[in-house]
C-alpha cells in the first residue's frame, strides 16, 4: 500500500456519514453528508472500533479509550492508555480551555504556522507542545514530525477541510466509512469533502477491504492505493 509521501505513519481518514434524501433523488444514492465534523476544537465526537490501534488522532477533544479492557491491550502493546492528540492552526488563536486540550491526560500537539507560533506558543502554555509546521503549515512536514515522534499510526477525524487536504494530496492510506441509518435533511449541512482534485476518481477507484456491522451502522474500509 503506498500514498503520496515516503516516510510518517500510515494515516487512516474516518466519517460517519449518512445518506441526504435531496441528493439520493438526484444522484442514484451516491449522494452522502458528513455527519461528525471538527470546524472547531469545542465539538466532540465518538471514534469506530479498530484492529490497528492509532497512536495519534487528529483533532478530537474526547477520543480516548474508555473501556478499561481496550486501555489495558493498548498498554500491553506498549501504548499509551489513549492516543496523542494533534491539530493544526495558521493563526494560532486556540483555546487552551477548550475540550481538545482539557479532555484526558494525553499528550496534546499543535501544529503552527511560522509566523504564529510565537503567539500560539504563549497563549497555551504548557497545555500542548506547539510545532512550527511552515508557512503555510505544510502536512508532509507534520506526517514527518510525527514519525520521529514515534508515530505509526494517525486517524484524521476531520473536518471536511482536513479531510480534502489529506486526500487530494494523497497522504491518507486508508479512508474508513460509517454509514448511519438516516436522513438528514440539511442541504446547509458540511459535507464530507469540499472541492478539490481528487487522486481516486472513477479511473482509479478505491480498494474496498471490509465492510462489517457495527449495530445498525456499517464501517466499510478502503486502502487507498495510488494507480
Amino acid at each position: 500500500m503506498t500514498c503520496g509521501r515516503s516516510s510518517g505513519p500510515g494515516v487512516v481518514v474516518t466519517a460517519l456519514v449518512a445518506p441526504r434524501a435531496r441528493d439520493l433523488d438526484r444522484q442514484g444514492g451516491r449522494g452522502f453528508l458528513i455527519l461528525i465534523t471538527w470546524s472547531s476544537l469545542s465539538r466532540s465526537c465518538t471514534a469506530c472500533g479498530n484492529e490497528k490501534p492509532p497512536r495519534a488522532l487528529w483533532a478530537a477533544s474526547r477520543l480516548l479509550v474508555r473501556a478499561e479492557d481496550r486501555r489495558k491491550a493498548r498498554v500491553a502493546r506498549g501504548l499509551p492508555e489513549s492516543p496523542i492528540k494533534v491539530t493544526f492552526t495558521a493563526g494560532g488563536d486556540l483555546d487552551p480551555g477548550a475540550k481538545f486540550f482539557a479532555a484526558g491526560g494525553v499528550e496534546k500537539i499543535v501544529y503552527c504556522s511560522s509566523g504564529a507560533v510565537d503567539g500560539c506558543r504563549k497563549r497555551l502554555g504548557d497545555v500542548a507542545t506547539v510545532v512550527d509546521a511552515g508557512d503555510p503549515v505544510d502536512l508532509d512536514t507534520m506526517l514527518a514530525d510525527l514519525a520521529d515522534r514515534g508515530v505509526q499510526r494517525l486517524m484524521v477525524e476531520g473536518g471536511g477541510t482536513v479531510h480534502t487536504q489529506f486526500l487530494t494530496a494523497g497522504l491518507a492510506d486508508e479512508l474508513q466509512l460509517v454509514t448511519a441509518p438516516f436522513f438528514v435533511g440539511d442541504s446547509a449541512a458540511p459535507r464530507f469533502v469540499g472541492t478539490g482534485q481528487f487522486p481516486h476518481h472513477p479511473g482509479n477507484r478505491m480498494t474496498l477491504e471490509e465492510v462489517r456491522p457495527i449495530g445498525d451502522v456499517i464501517l466499510a474500509r478502503y486502502l487507498l492505493t495510488r494507480s
